[in-house]
């Protein structure tokens, strides 16, 4: 199950580069979309730090998903996020081979402060992949606002939508 989840993850993840490779950085960079304002550059760092944060935590057996890197260089530099993902598709692919017979406490911050709950590793790595298709959702709303038209089957769609509407951007 866990290489399934993995390679799924890298597949999304691959989806992000086909995407960082065929705009331009002020593509990337835009924050011009109402209501936010937010730029794609700034979804990918986002999505990327949820990841880090599964990284960062394994050790320690504690994944604290508020204390988020936030590196700003992914949010502007196409060239860095993209090396960024195949690093992590690299580290991902590294777990396929260990132990995770075990919980991993988690601490997120529901909106009425911090919680730690328990994860396996497949559980938190389904969710960070859940969370990133949430967020290349709304890369699509973005381009389109933008103008900007890329194909790329399948992106910011879940798998679970009916195959006639998951069209991709």
């Amino acid at each position: 199950m866990k290489q399934l989840i993995i390679s799924s993850i890298n597949y999304n993840l691959s989806s992000a580069i086909a995407l960082l490779e065929s705009i331009d950085s002020t593509t990337y960079c835009n924050t011009s979309v109402e209501p936010y304002c937010s730029s794609i550059g700034d979804h990918i760092r986002h999505t990327l730090d949820f990841f880090d944060c599964i990284i960062k935590g394994l050790d320690s057996n504690n994944i604290d998903l508020t204390a988020r890197k936030r590196d700003e260089v992914l949010s502007t530099n196409k060239e860095s996020a993209i090396n960024h993902i195949y690093k992590l598709q690299e580290t991902l692919q590294s777990y396929c081979n260990i132990n995770t017979d075990y919980l991993i406490h988690v601490t997120d911050n529901m909106g009425k402060g911090k919680v730690t709950v328990n994860y396996t590793l497949e559980s938190i790595l389904t969710h960070a992949n859940s969370h990133t298709v949430h967020h290349y959702a709304t890369i699509g709303y973005i381009l389109s606002s933008l103008g900007v038209d890329v194909k790329i089957p399948g992106f910011g769609y879940n798998p679970t939508t009916p195959i006639n509407k998951r069209e991709g951007i």
